[in-house]
């Protein structure tokens, strides 16, 4: 089967966050402006997602749904097929997005004033929600090695003071795009061990991931460590289905789940059956051959990006290993950030998230989503490229 990613999506006018928010938010008007920051993709959903939400809407079917059992076999199923993890269907609840599952998560295991520990730079929504949520942000900055992120344990023993009680870990990593390897995850898992944490794994981005990398599901490093580890994943990164706020808590112990499920039960959070019908029926093998599909054109749309803008002199994009969103190091055009982003957004008319959002070593970086037709990533290429002609 073929699939087309390449004809225009007019997002316009859709109450598109993406599209009809970036004016307000980045200065940059949807009249001939380029939405490259809110991480949803201007494709689609696979086709038989849309046709089994079509179906939804004729019938006009918006009771109370008994779908659970299915839709967590499906779970289940794309676990196991897609990632080598077996699951069971006990183990998972179903949230209002991941955000809302990181939130979830502290509120359980954690009190007001503890620490939480994050390796930044990192998705911007962590900090956000630690802090509304009474709890301190405890930044480990990566190391900056080569063009890629990496870990130094060693001295981040001494950043923590011993109040900390959860680490959120970001896998496959957002901004940076790194696939951690087993090695890398290991450390990650000991030193959780070592500090007392509990360790939120967010997967939201494990089926994004380009040829010659592997993403490894935490869980399947350590077993020693399934005590003390939280999963998340949802479909919305992967089907582009994030306006249906449907995220996964995944919990393989036994007493952490119960905790959790008592503190779910005392909120009543109960999924929505849309939701669960998209991501089911996402979860499958027609789904599968849609996310391969996806695959080969990110992969060529990463290619076209990274020549195009490698090519400035003193801009740098990160290689991804995984997810759609590129990682841009402006330090070597010597430029202020207020100067290199407003070249970006008001020069170039491409609405960008800004690195300081995304903690400590984010100040040279500004983030770009390549989730869209290649068409637009061209046009991107060409106008960043005009926007800093005078370096060339």
């Amino acid at each position: 089967m073929t699939y087309d990613f390449d004809t225009l999506f007019d997002r316009r006018g859709t109450y598109s966050s993406k599209w009809d928010k970036m004016e307000s938010f980045c200065g940059v008007s949807a009249d001939g402006g380029l939405p490259m920051w809110v991480a949803d993709m201007d494709f689609r959903p696979p086709q038989v997602v849309r046709d089994v939400m079509a179906e939804m809407g004729r019938t006009g079917n918006y009771g109370y749904s008994s779908i659970e059992e299915d839709y967590r076999a499906a779970i289940c199923w794309w676990m196991e097929n897609r990632h080598g993890w077996k699951i069971q269907p006990d183990w998972i609840f179903t949230t209002t997005g991941i955000v809302n599952a990181v939130g979830l998560c502290m509120d359980t295991y954690t009190k007001p004033g503890d620490g939480i520990v994050t390796f930044n730079p990192v998705y911007h929504a962590f900090a956000k929600v630690i802090n509304q949520a009474g709890r301190r942000v405890v930044e480990c900055p990566m190391v900056l090695e080569d063009g890629r992120y990496t870990m130094d344990f060693d001295s981040y023993d001494s950043i923590l003071d011993g109040s900390e009680t959860m680490l959120i870990l970001c896998s496959p990593h957002n901004p940076g795009g790194r696939v951690w390897t087993r090695e890398e995850l290991q450390g990650v898992a000991d030193f959780a061990r070592k500090h007392d944490l509990i360790l939120v794994s967010d997967e939201i981005h494990h089926d994004l991931i380009y040829p010659g990398q592997k993403h490894i599901p935490m869980a399947m490093v350590d077993e020693t460590a399934l005590d003390r580890l939280v999963m998340l994943s949802a479909p919305s990164k992967t089907f582009n289905l994030a306006g249906l706020h449907t995220g996964n808590v995944i919990i393989p112990d036994e007493a952490l789940r119960a905790k959790f499920a008592e503190r779910m039960g005392a909120i009543y959070i109960s999924p929505n059956s849309a939701g669960q019908m998209a991501s089911m029926t996402a979860y499958s093998p027609e789904g599968a051959a849609w996310v391969d599909a996806l695959m080969e054109y990110l992969d060529e749309n990463r290619k076209v990006f990274d020549a195009g803008v490698n090519a400035i002199p003193g801009v740098q994009s990160m290689a991804l290993e995984g997810t759609y969103l590129a990682w841009l190091d402006f330090t070597g055009t010597g430029m202020t950030r207020e100067e290199f982003t407003d070249r970006v957004q008001q020069d170039a008319k491409i609405a960008v998230n800004q690195g300081p959002a995304f903690g400590m070593g984010g100040q040279t970086f500004l983030r770009f989503n390549l989730g869209t037709q290649r068409a637009r990533i061209e046009d991107a290429v060409t106008r960043l490229q005009r926007a800093f002609s005078d370096l060339q």
